[in-house]
């Protein structure tokens, strides 16, 4: 039987128990994000993930350290404020790109 607030289908641990170890999927859902938001969190070092894994390796979180930052409003707000900044960089990044090809075009 899956736990019903996972999105993966591997079995809940003891007694229902969620695992101590989750995947980028399973903490982004836990932390209330999106799966590619998490990249971008751990390179602003909001988050760390366990041991010392490969740039490409698949990267797990300790539910022991994701549980506190569920409930800390200062650790949300600075994370949300680094997803905005992502987000705004890249669009900005987008509107000079698409400025420069029409420049050129004309």
């Amino acid at each position: 039987m899956a736990c019903s607030y996972r999105k993966s289908n591997r079995p809940c641990g003891i007694d229902g128990l969620t695992p101590a170890r989750l995947t980028a999927e399973e903490a982004a859902w836990y932390l209330g994000f999106a799966a590619h938001d998490i990249p971008v969190l751990v390179a602003n070092g909001l988050l760390k993930p366990l041991g010392h894994p490969a740039d490409n390796a698949v990267k797990f979180f300790a539910l022991a350290a994701l549980e506190p930052l569920r409930w800390d409003t200062k650790w949300l707000s600075r994370a949300t404020d680094a997803m905005l900044d992502r987000w705004r960089s890249k669009n900005a990044r987008k509107t000079v790109e698409s400025a420069s090809i029409s420049a050129s075009a004309a």
